[in-house]
């Protein structure tokens, strides 16, 4: 054991470094922000809805609107026990901040990488369902999705939580999709493997499994870089009970924490982002469906490409494709895209690509198509880009004269279909941060004092954090989701071992009990909801 590990049952930590005063301060605080919040949103909404010319046109609707919203707004509360907890951590163990204090700061970082965030990750989570289902989220089917998938999510999540054990809900919110996926597949008489995106899941979880890897790998790897050249011994101590570590200290430990937290919030906080305009789409289409905010000469740009694209794609053969059959062919080939069809895909998309220029040249804007007609027009948009993305994950390649306009098309249906409103980002945002402030303290403890044998030091801290910031920001550059979790957990392991202290088995076991189980669980849970709320 390193000379600078300290057994746990040698020199304990006082209780006061995880504590908060035992009052009713932060409970009000949390349920007046929360309250806040969705007053906050619901304006929001009606002055979207007003301005669209859409319309609640059943009770029922807005019931099931404002139940879904407050499931996932719920969702990412929850999320924050667990991924934003872990940001945190380091800081509150080591008494380099007050958990008060730790959490509001950690909160505001996690606001400012919400806003700041892309939306790939958010898109990238959606595009695991069935296409199908996707187009068809207005219907029964997608509200069964809708309420299936939170549920199943905030079941595990809660109950891994409970538990302290700090429990992926990334691999939580994939295992409730594949379940939704596989369900609805076989409901409608297929196969349940061709219920999923394949191609994507593969992508995600690639990146769900070696981040871990790569926390392990390259916290140690800092730690004992650190050892042979800092001098100054205070960095490897652990944590005293008389007070907080010196200011240099403390000030890596939080430059650190608040790069987590940040990472964290424009990856994570994407995912109840996908689910809430899911639940729009679904509910309200004429407001959520097509990026009003478009400026006004850009649509007659888009009906133009879409134009010169479709026209290079269809042959000049007296032959024409039906537009309801080029969809259906564009569906199976997202499902299983393979090289064999492009012959008869390419045409299918260029069929799809004019009917989108015929829509958009009819209308001119997005604000005078048609209320009957805004989902249809979004559903082709939303089909061509994933037609789009099929050829470029599956590497089938396409004639040189027609990929630079497909790329640029794929670019411009993105952007009038995968939007995120800004009071979106603000709501998921505030429902991260009340989630750490009520459900810290159990993650913090098992990162501190349960991972390793010994006290958590702050070298550890400063080496585990600055990984875990470092691989959730690349992360989001590429749109893949990870674990925030995962990969901040296994870099405290990961500096255990550098360190000599060794790990825990116990709390290893049932770490890896949780990781492996999360998955089988989610997707039977999520499978299930799905067929019990299909028939309602």
């Amino acid at each position: 054991m390193s000379q600078n590990s300290v057994p746990l049952s040698a020199r304990p930590i006082s209780p006061s470094l995880i504590e908060v005063s035992k009052n009713y301060r932060t409970l009000w605080v949390v349920s007046v922000l929360a309250i806040g919040g969705l007053i906050f949103a619901g304006i929001n909404l009606f002055q979207d809805i007003a301005l669209s010319g859409d319309h609640f046109t059943s009770l029922l609707s807005f019931s099931l609107l404002g139940l879904a919203l407050v499931i996932a707004l719920g969702f990412e509360f929850v999320n924050g026990f667990h991924d934003t907890a872990n940001a945190v951590a380091t800081v509150i163990y080591t008494r380099s901040m007050s958990p008060n204090v730790a959490v509001i700061w950690s909160g505001l970082c996690n606001f400012a990488g919400v806003l700041l965030s892309s939306g790939m990750v958010a898109f990238g989570i959606i595009s695991l369902l069935p296409v199908d289902l996707i187009l068809q989220a207005s219907s029964g089917h997608g509200f069964a999705m809708i309420f299936a998938l939170l549920c199943s999510a905030i079941i595990w999540n809660l109950g891994t939580w409970y538990f302290g054990l700090p429990s992926s809900s990334s691999h939580t919110m994939i295992g409730s999709i594949i379940g939704v996926g596989v369900a609805y597949a076989i409901q409608a008489g297929q196969n349940g493997w061709s219920g999923v995106n394949w191609t994507q899941v593969s992508s995600v979880f690639t990146a769900l499994l070696v981040s871990p890897l790569v926390g392990f790998l390259l916290s140690a790897f800092i730690l004992l870089l650190l050892k042979r050249t800092m001098r100054k011994q205070t960095l490897f101590r652990a944590p005293s009970a008389q007070g907080a570590p010196p200011l240099w200290i403390r000030s890596l430990l939080i430059a650190t924490c608040s790069g987590v937290s940040f990472a964290h919030g424009s990856n994570d906080g994407q995912k109840g982002m996908g689910l809430i305009m899911l639940i729009l789409v679904g509910t309200m289409p004429i407001a959520y469906s097509l990026n009003r905010s478009m400026p006004i000469n850009e649509v007659p740009r888009v009906a133009a490409l879409a134009q010169v694209t479709g026209q290079q794609l269809i042959p000049k053969s007296p032959l024409s494709l039906a537009p309801s059959l080029a969809r259906d062919q564009l569906k199976n080939f997202i499902q299983i895209p393979a090289v064999n069809q492009t012959q008869q895909v390419l045409p299918a998309l260029g069929t799809v690509l004019m009917e989108i220029n015929r829509e958009l040249t009819l209308y001119g804007t997005m604000d005078k198509i048609p209320a009957h007609l805004v989902p249809n027009v979004r559903n082709d948009m939303y089909l061509a880009a994933e037609a789009i993305r099929a050829f470029k994950a599956a590497n089938i390649p396409l004639p040189a004269s027609v990929q630079p306009n497909l790329n640029a098309m794929k670019t411009e249906l993105d952007h009038a279909t995968r939007f995120i409103p800004m009071w979106v980002k603000i709501v998921v945002a505030l429902a991260l941060g009340l989630g750490t402030m009520v459900g810290w303290k159990r993650i913090v403890i098992t990162v501190g004092e349960r991972i390793g044998k010994t006290h958590l030091t702050y070298a550890q801290g400063v080496s585990a954090e600055t990984v875990a910031m470092a691989t959730i920001g690349a992360a989001d550059l590429f749109g893949l989701p990870v674990s925030t979790t995962h990969v901040l957990s296994s870099g405290v392991a990961g500096t255990m071992v550098a360190n000599g202290g060794g790990l825990q088995t116990t709390t290893l076991r049932n770490m890896v009990m949780a990781w492996v189980l999360t998955l089988p669980a989610s997707i039977l849970l999520s499978a299930l909801l799905f067929t019990l709320f299909s028939y309602f």
